[in-house]
């Protein structure tokens, strides 16, 4: 009996010293490699490997605009507005609807007894660029009260526009044309002679002599409307006085 004593204590104190030791060796193992515990912390277990699920990649959305609407300020939308509406829609309607250098001026010159018309194409008198339609109306319209003398000799006697845009405007001129006279009137506008035709209103020739040039009872004549009787006396007289 003392003899199977001593032979289990001797097998059993190495295997007790055995296994303190391999218990110590895996705690030290765990202590300085603490990433493998957490990875393979019941390594006796088996099984499949734990696969950790991607989130999966959600595509962005497209930011849909935010609309402009007279509520805009409630999205936080601030929009210029100009300082002065009226003067901007100014600058558009002269854009749009003036005259300029390239402008087609034509003119239909009407025999208003006949009823002729000759057209003619000019360029845009300097004094129209950049008018407006209203303004080159009331342009024509004191054409027409006040028109050059020259355009009386012919026999002016109105206007009218026809059309008007920036590519062209037409403007219709009509006229009295002078016809033949038999009897003639002198007068005398801005201290000069000038030569009716027998109706009195039609001028036929603007002269250069001067009205206080000519003797006192010839003037007094003249500002009375003198009357010369034929073209043939009518020159004699201008041949005489012209300088």
């Amino acid at each position: 009996m003392k003899l199977l004593k001593s032979i289990s204590l001797f097998v059993l104190y190495p295997l007790c010293m055995l296994g303190l030791g391999f218990y110590a060796g895996v705690e030290t193992s765990h202590f300085f490699y603490p990433e493998e515990r957490e990875d393979n912390s019941n390594p006796f277990t088996g099984g499949l490997p734990v696969v950790t699920p991607q989130p999966k990649e959600v595509p962005e959305q497209e930011t849909e605009p935010v609309p402009v609407t007279d509520d805009r300020f409630d999205y936080g939308i601030v929009m210029d507005e100009p300082e002065n509406p009226d003067e901007e829609a100014e600058e558009v309607s002269f854009t749009a609807e003036t005259l300029c250098v390239d402008t087609e001026y034509v003119l239909e010159e009407t025999d208003v007894l006949y009823h002729t018309v000759v057209e003619t194409i000019w360029r845009l008198p300097d004094k129209y660029v950049g008018m407006n339609r209203d303004q080159f109306l009331k342009a024509m319209e004191v054409y027409e009260a006040f028109p050059p003398l020259s355009e009386l000799e012919r026999g002016f006697v109105g206007l009218e526009v026809l059309s008007f845009s920036r590519e062209r405007v037409v403007v219709q001129m009509n006229y009295k044309y002078v016809q033949p006279s038999s009897s003639f009137y002198l007068a005398a506008y801005d201290n000069k002679v000038i030569v009716y035709l027998e109706d009195k209103r039609t001028v036929y020739i603007e002269t250069e002599i001067p009205l206080d040039s000519l003797p006192f009872e010839i003037q007094q004549s003249i500002m009375e409307m003198m009357w010369i009787e034929n073209e043939e006396k009518l020159y004699d007289f201008l041949e005489n006085y012209s300088s």
